[in-house]
């Protein structure tokens, strides 16, 4: 999960022969809190973007379960050309994270390993993006 500037928010690993739509909800639960002035911290974003892929009542139901707007394109109604906008900021950070060659081809059996080396490459690209705009 990122950011509309494509800073990583959350992640979830899972197996490759998992459908992506099954790992909604812990990706949404892996944004850990944020603080943006007095008051509790916030936990997750306003509202989610996310294409066709996550088109169920499964999905929409999570989102809404843990108060966040889902913005999910309809398998049958939408079209692609309009999720461009949002999709390509995804797209972006994906490309980032397959600069570390590490992550690239994954080398690693153990899982808590592998994840280790990808949320590393996650704190590289924070610590790029606050080097950008500060």
């Amino acid at each position: 999960m990122v950011d509309r500037t494509g800073t990583p928010l959350g992640l979830s690993l899972s197996g490759a022969n998992r459908h992506d739509s099954l790992m909604l909800a812990p990706t949404l639960d892996a944004v850990p809190p944020v603080r943006h002035g007095p008051g509790r911290p916030r936990r997750r974003p306003a509202k989610l973007h996310a294409d066709k892929a996550y088109d169920h009542r499964r999905c929409r139901a999570e989102c809404r379960r843990r108060s966040i707007v889902p913005r999910i394109a309809r398998r049958s109604v939408d079209v692609s050309e309009r999720l461009g906008r949002y999709r390509w900021v995804v797209e972006r950070t994906l490309a980032w994270l397959n600069r570390f060659r590490r992550l690239t081809i994954r080398y690693e059996r153990r899982e808590d390993i592998h994840l280790a080396f990808t949320t590393l490459g996650c704190a590289l690209i924070c610590f790029n993006q606050c080097r950008r705009f500060c």
